[in-house]
């Protein structure tokens, strides 16, 4: 149906764009068409589509008529140079906004947009014709005081208007004062917007500030309201026999949970053993219950709910759930009796789980390890650990034997796995980075991933199969067209990609992979690879997860911070206890659309405050470091220049005007920025060694030079 309506109202634009068409009214459109008159209100459907997607437009005398300027809706993205863009959902393409088009809107605005006629090869160009509603209604950022008022420079590089703040609504502030204002006034294209000072954080060079400055700029909520920590408080109690009653108790089943050392909020513990008969490993995932203490639509429900999940920043973690409960009752504490959901799963010798339960359970944690000791026991055969732990060793080796099979069948059925760098910034007691210290992945934690994906699978394939509404988290297939892109780029260094069709199967992507490894372009051709692929979202459709190769996911392993882990196991627990009727069937189908996708937007809320107190470490980290050379390697390029990341996994940009020795310019299609008179080349992936010209903590940017090879590092 849906696509005989689009063909209808295809033909319904070709007829009104037809050079011979002069505008009418509907009825006279229905009688040119020879529309029924029961097909009439269908008719009327596609005119007003039409309409909305600017593409026609109404006569005064009510006629239509083909629109001169295309008018459509979109999102304002503002851009720290002056100019911005409009995301238009569908559109594959940003539209430009010049400086002179922006009309007053600012970072977040919706707006509608006349687009200009598109000009070949170029992007399309458009200018704000009106602002339809405002997403931001407090910005932080930094105080400046003149002498009868002040204004406020906000912190989002994006919002690049400053706000008025009238001298009596500047509640005190002083030069220097980060401080929230709300905003009372969204100016014009010729008048700054304005706003009162809400709450002052405190002094730009006070310890902590920072951070908490783009806390609140994300609009991460901090404090937990008094009745959530009350609620938290009652319902934390000692797990009682009643709590135990109807439970499967697996308290005698030897188990552990592995964990970074200063992990805190244990939510998951794993047991394994070996059925030599049956040929077969019994492996247990145990998932703290939460569901047990957070009833749905209650005052903590609701936190949770509007939290999404936890945040883990470098000084601190902004918890989804009061610390009475994520580090007290359901943490899965060593020795303590603990409320669990458990994934009992057999897996044969080819990584097939031939059989599986999942169960309400009652469980004690035998012992806490941290990663680096089961990896000193199953990587470095370290006697002194091995002692220690001597009754678990063999469970440890039994579980790195079982993570080899399941790691080699995900990767048989093409499973990509992306192994970047990453690091953990060391902060002093007043908030400085001190050291930038890289993070590997070692042999146990990829035991725990590996455990946990087989879990997650199989929960996800259990609930699909039973016509359950549930949460998936699903990635669906990259854009055709940045996959040509990808192999037409990758062609240049030999590499080769087959296959390529409207849909590319990840198999093709973890045989670049593999075929790049150890090359020099392996960071360069990894990180394109990763940008070419989509985000991965939380679905009420199982459509499968792309980069896993996976029909069937979910996210079941970590209720303790993830809202969508505690929303799924709450209707696992129903349905495990027979009171999956038509109306809690109904219930689910209702609320879970609306659940997914405040997960998927406090998920990339978090993401990006993460990955700004990064940035902004790492900047303030280099201020130490200014005039000191590195060598890094290419890892992206533009058009004013190209970025180079060092191997403590900094990234600093060498703009285009401190490239002193020729005029340089970009060549999109083969990643490369090149010299006019010298011919010399910049491309992706080279090594370079580079100087630290500059790094600013507020704009969290970082500026390098070019410096000769024989320069020392």
């Amino acid at each position: 149906m849906e696509n005989l309506f689009e063909k209808r109202k295809e033909t319904v634009y070709k007829l009104i764009c037809d050079p011979h068409y002069v505008p009418m009214k509907i009825k006279e459109i229905a009688i040119v068409m020879q529309v029924a008159r029961e097909d009439r209100p269908q008719l009327e459907t596609i005119l007003l589509e039409l309409q909305e997607e600017g593409k026609i437009e109404l006569t005064k005398r009510g006629k239509y008529k083909k629109a001169e300027k295309q008018k459509i809706t979109g999102n304002f993205v503002g851009n720290a140079k002056g100019f911005g863009f409009v995301e238009i959902e569908g559109w594959d393409e940003d539209v430009f906004i010049p400086e002179s088009g922006i009309n007053g809107a600012i970072h977040g605005d919706t707006v509608e947009i006349e687009v200009l006629p598109g000009r070949s090869g170029k992007r399309r160009e458009g200018y704000v014709v009106k602002i339809i509603s405002h997403v931001f209604t407090e910005i932080v950022g930094t105080y400046e005081k003149c002498k009868n008022f002040g204004f406020v420079i906000p912190d989002n590089q994006k919002l690049i208007r400053d706000i008025f703040i009238p001298q009596e609504r500047s509640k005190g502030a002083v030069n220097g004062h980060k401080v929230v204002v709300e905003l009372t006034d969204y100016g014009t294209a010729s008048k700054k917007p304005e706003g009162k000072v809400v709450k002052i954080i405190g002094h730009a060079n006070d310890p902590g500030v920072d951070i908490l400055s783009i806390v609140y700029g994300h609009e991460l909520p901090t404090e937990f309201p008094e009745r959530v920590l009350n609620q938290a408080e009652r319902v934390a109690q000692p797990v009682s026999e009643a709590d135990m009653q109807g439970r499967l108790d697996l308290r005698d089943v030897q188990m552990v949970t592995i964990d970074g050392e200063d992990a805190k909020d244990l939510d998951d513990a794993v047991s394994l053993s070996y059925n030599e008969e049956r040929k077969l490993w019994h492996l247990g995932v145990h998932i703290a219950d939460v569901t047990n203490y957070v009833q749905e639509n209650s005052a903590l429900d609701r936190e949770a709910q509007k939290r999404g999940t936890s945040v883990y920043l470098v000084d601190r973690v902004i918890p989804m759930l009061p610390h009475t409960l994520s580090n007290g009752m359901c943490s899965l504490n060593q020795g303590e009796d603990r409320l669990a959901l458990s994934c009992l799963m057999d897996i044969d010798s080819r990584g097939n789980v031939t059989g599986h339960q999942i169960a309400e359970t009652v469980i004690c944690v035998n012992q806490r390890m941290s990663y680096t000791s089961v990896n000193k026991i199953i990587t470095d055969h370290d006697a002194q650990e091995i002692e220690r732990y001597e009754e678990l060793v063999p469970m440890f080796f039994e579980m790195e034997k079982l993570a080899n099979i399941l790691r080699e069948k995900r990767r048989q059925r093409g499973s990509i796995d992306f192994d970047f760098p990453e690091s953990k910034m060391v902060l002093d007691e007043n908030g400085k980075p001190v050291d930038i210290k890289p993070y590997d992945r070692n042999a146990a934690t990829r035991i725990i991933e590996d455990f946990m994906l087989i879990a997650n699978e199989t929960v996800a394939q259990d609930y699909f199969w039973q016509e359950i509404p549930f949460v998936y988290r699903t990635h669906d297939n990259p854009d055709p067209e940045k996959i040509r892109q990808l192999a037409l780029f990758v062609s240049n260094f030999g590499f080769g990609m087959k296959g390529i069709r409207e849909d590319v199967h990840p198999k093709e992507l973890q045989k670049l992979l593999a075929r790049i490894e150890d090359s020099p372009q392996e960071n360069l051709i990894s990180r394109l690879t990763l940008r070419s692929m989509k985000q991965a979202k939380y679905t009420v459709e199982c459509t499968g997860h792309f980069g896993l190769a996976a029909k069937y996911y979910c996210h079941f392993t970590s209720p303790i911070r993830r809202y969508p882990d505690l929303q799924i196991h709450r209707i696992i627990r129903e349905n495990l206890r027979g009171r999956m009727n038509a109306q809690r069937l109904q219930h689910y189908e209702e609320i879970l659309p609306g659940i997914a996708r405040q997960c998927s937007r406090t998920e990339r809320r978090a993401e990006e405050a993460e990955r700004d107190v990064v940035k902004m470490k790492k900047a303030e980290f280099m201020q130490m470091h200014i005039g000191e050379i590195y060598e890094g390697i290419i890892s992206g390029m533009h058009n004013y220049g190209f970025y180079v990341e060092l191997p403590n996994t900094v990234e600093g940009m060498v703009h285009v005007s401190n490239l002193y020795d020729d005029r340089y310019y970009f060549d999109e299609k083969n990643y490369e920025m090149y010299g006019t008179d010298t011919g010399k080349v910049y491309c992706m992936g080279q090594s370079v060694k580079v100087r630290v010209l500059d790094a600013d903590k507020e704009t969290r940017t970082i500026d390098f030079q070019v410096v000769a090879d024989d320069e020392e590092v």
